[in-house]
């Protein structure tokens, strides 16, 4: 897993963050909503907690590689 984190470039994964974080462009982005729903105490459903992962996990990836990266020599 760490060597295909090591091969992907940070510029595609900042692009495909970004895209999963604005996805759908309308009316109103799943993480948004997802977010929404959290704050509000209705996020029950086993397919929203897997929406919500689903659209954050590029912007997870991001972070779990910048923070390698800051580690290494």
């Amino acid at each position: 897993m760490l060597q295909f984190l090591d091969q992907l470039p940070f510029s595609i994964l900042i692009v495909f963050a970004i895209f999963m974080l604005l996805a759908p462009f309308h009316p109103m982005p799943h993480v948004v909503e997802k977010i929404l729903m959290l704050k509000n105490g209705q996020l029950h459903r086993p397919i929203d907690i897997f929406d919500l992962l689903f659209h954050l996990a590029p912007l997870l990836l991001l972070g779990l590689k910048w923070w390698l990266s800051q580690g290494r020599p």
